[in-house]
């Protein structure tokens, strides 16, 4: 609920944009860090071009997108911790296989706790009881450096991008995505073709 009201606060000191745009940044970025297959990148990609032109103001940019994927990021520890693990242990089908890979991932987790934080979803930590202080640690840190990262690449290098593909002409444009659609077929066609040739 912060993370949704920072925007409107923000808003009334940087009049760059409208408080829903920034809403919208807060949404996606929560969402992709709470585990949620969203638009957090894209979005946050686009308020960057925005900010470049002017339309929307850089520093409540990476704010936004930084409290807010802090913000998901805990939601989704939390989700884990509470709900997520006790989901997982529960009697049922393949019980046993849950609580073997429940065992293969804590110790994952206790070998290297940061690495297996920044490559799976916040939920997942929290399933596997990484300890707060290890786990807000570094929900902090990568979020800000995801929201610095990506905010301030799309702010200096995506007006150049848009530019150079409005110079390109649409024309072009749809060939170069036809010629990449094309080596993607080619691709696909030969993968199969190599597992027909492979023996039984």
């Amino acid at each position: 609920m912060t993370a949704l009201l920072l925007p409107a606060a923000l808003h009334a000191h940087h009049h760059h944009g409208s408080p829903f745009d920034y809403i919208g940044l807060a949404a996606a970025s929560g969402a992709s860090w709470l585990g949620l297959p969203g638009p957090g990148e894209p979005v946050l990609i686009g308020a960057g071009v925005l900010a470049a032109r002017g339309r929307l103001d850089l520093t409540t940019v990476l704010l936004v997108a930084w409290v807010s994927a802090t913000a998901g990021g805990f939601i989704g520890w939390v989700a884990g911790l509470k709900a997520g693990r006790r989901l997982v242990i529960a009697q049922g089908p393949l019980r046993r296989l849950r609580l073997r890979a429940i065992a293969r991932g804590e110790r994952i987790f206790d070998r290297h706790p940061v690495w297996a934080i920044l490559l799976t979803p916040s939920w997942i930590a929290g399933i596997h009881r990484v300890g707060s202080t290890v786990y807000n640690v570094t929900n902090v840190v990568s979020a800000a450096v995801w929201a610095a990262g990506i905010g301030l690449g799309a702010y200096f290098a995506g007006p150049s991008v848009i530019d150079f593909v409005d110079d390109f002409g649409t024309g072009s444009t749809l060939i170069l995505i036809a010629l990449i659609l094309a080596g993607i077929g080619v691709e696909i066609a030969r993968r199969r073709r190599r597992r027909g040739r492979a023996p039984s």
